[in-house]
């Protein structure tokens, strides 16, 4: 594709809303992406008060736990780890709302783990079926999620019935509706009209539920709508389809009449057949955080593919304005998972040691979260035959996530199927060795509107960072100049994909092209 002349940053400030290839991310992240988290720290308690130790002598995870429940159940703090080991041989659960645990740093504060989640909670393959391990993409050894919800999860899971791990529980029955749209609004708009506001209130978190029609024109409208989007065969997708509808988790900022206004811009348009509908939600986590240590296991060599044994770093599931900051994963099966999170941050964030399957995936529905200052470390050991390595991960219709200001000396910008759209990565440096994922009945790779800003890749291959030949309505911008070697993709749609390429083969800042496109979008919009 010919380089394009146009300079996108400058159309992008004039239409930030609604730009067909850029997405507006500037409010990703906890809290709007601010940078002061939101701590709680009127109450302060300290492990040892409840018999943790920190010499790597005994289990701490009863202590660290008895301490988060309580500290929770009062109203919410901060559970302070000391500097030390801590051995645990059990989930660490932070599943109460307002609570935060805090080590001495990451280079001072360890959790050391003893067993994987296939001991602790159970290992009964997939919900996809097959002898999969659902391990593979769910759970954390940390693992942050509201505490009827995690019994709910690690419930099923044990009675041998992968649940749904979606914003609407097991079954998507926690879905009650509050209020139906009943006129078409416009991506990039602010609200929406309903027929009955009368339980509506601002600052209600609350759910966008679009289903789809016969025909998938919801589907066709996260591709962008192109002419290939139109001929593709939506219908034996049935790992896709499972995550429709798609639900996307709001904060409602005034209600006026009919009209209801929210914090952020519509992330589609609101057409009358697919029935949008604003509903209840699982009630999420909020104004949590994990900071301050090193998660780091007894696991030996990187599992095979897809039998991962579950020593997982750090899971936020259904967590919503919540951070981890500071948080070093060591010798893990998977470092950093979203599933159901929406607006998370993750800051300071680090993967190393022997290699591992997904150093971050965002996955099931995640939505506006951020992973920014960011690094995935080389891997100390050779990987084993029968082994993948992805890197950073985004798949089942997941949207407007971003990633700045990363260096990843292993993986790849890793799209995992399943439609995700939306998503920036910027500011990043890749040695790009990895490969992407998705079976092909998670469906197309990308979604519209993906966008690629000032990427320098290291070893100059193109597979999953340019992404102008494949991507529909997609930025691939101040890329540096790479070619297609290794894994080589094919478009899943065909015909025109109206994407851009600009500043190609020189990557870093520009008059026209700012270092960071998420900082530039705050600083533009702030």
């Amino acid at each position: 594709m010919a380089e394009d002349p146009g300079g996108l940053w400058a159309e992008f400030a004039a239409n930030p809303y609604a730009h067909p290839q850029i997405p507006y991310v500037a409010q990703a992240g906890c809290a709007d992406g601010a940078t002061d988290f939101p701590r709680h720290e009127a109450r302060l308690v300290r492990v040892e008060e409840y018999g943790a130790r920190a010499d790597g002598s005994a289990d701490a995870a009863p202590a660290i736990n008895r301490a988060l429940r309580e500290v929770g159940e009062s109203g919410g703090g901060t559970v302070l780890l000391g500097p030390g080991t801590y051995r645990i041989d059990d989930v660490v659960q932070v599943g109460w709302s307002d609570t935060t645990l805090r080590g001495a740093g990451s280079g001072r504060t360890r959790l050391s783990a003893t067993r994987p989640l296939e001991e602790i909670v159970g290992q009964y393959g997939s919900r996809y079926g097959g002898d999969k391990s659902s391990w593979s993409w769910a759970g954390g050894l940390v693992w942050m999620c509201p505490a009827d919800r995690y019994r709910e999860l690690t419930g099923a899971i044990r009675a041998r019935d992968w649940p749904f791990e979606g914003w609407t529980g097991n079954r998507r029955t926690h879905c009650a509706p509050l209020a139906r749209v009943i006129a078409e609004s416009r991506q990039g708009g602010w609200s929406v009209r309903v027929d009955d506001p009368a339980s509506l209130r601002p600052g209600d978190r609350v759910l966008l539920r679009y289903a789809d029609d016969p025909s998938h024109g919801l589907l066709r409208h996260m591709a962008g709508d192109t002419e290939g989007a139109a001929s593709y065969d939506w219908s034996d997708r049935t790992k896709l389809l499972s995550y429709v509808p798609y639900e996307w988790p709001a904060r409602i900022a005034s209600v006026s009449g009919h009209e209801v206004r929210f914090d952020r811009p519509l992330p589609l348009d609101t057409r009358p057949q697919w029935q949008p509908t604003l509903t209840v939600c699982v009630p999420p986590l909020t104004g949590s955080g994990v900071e301050g240590l090193t998660i780091a296991t007894a696991a030996g060599a990187q599992g095979p593919h897809l039998l991962d044994r579950g020593w997982n770093g750090l899971a936020a599931q259904c967590t919503w304005d919540c951070w981890v900051d500071d948080v070093h994963a060591v010798d893990v099966d998977n470092g950093f998972l979203m599933v159901a999170a929406k607006a998370t941050t993750f800051r300071r964030t680090r993967v190393s040691g022997r290699g591992c399957h997904h150093a971050y995936a965002c996955r099931e529905g995640s939505h506006d979260n951020l992973v920014t200052d960011f690094a995935v470390d080389r891997r100390t050991a050779p990987a084993p035959p029968g082994t993948q390595t992805h890197g950073i991960n985004v798949e089942g219709l997941s949207s407007y996530n971003v990633w700045a200001g990363g260096r990843m000396e292993m993986g790849t910008f890793d799209t995992h199927r399943g439609l995700p759209f939306a998503c920036v990565r910027t500011d990043i440096t890749c040695e790009n060795d990895g490969q992407h994922g998705g079976d092909l009945s998670a469906g197309p790779l990308y979604g519209a509107r993906f966008t690629h800003w000032n990427i320098t890749v290291t070893n100059g291959r193109a597979g999953c960072v340019r992404i102008d030949g494949i991507a529909p309505f997609s930025a691939t911008v101040a890329v540096s100049a790479v070619e297609e070697f290794g894994q080589t993709d094919t478009p899943d749609f065909e015909g025109p994909l109206h994407t851009r390429l600009q500043s190609y083969g020189t990557p870093g800042p520009a008059a026209d092209v700012p270092s960071d496109l998420y900082r530039a979008q705050r600083e533009l919009l702030r």
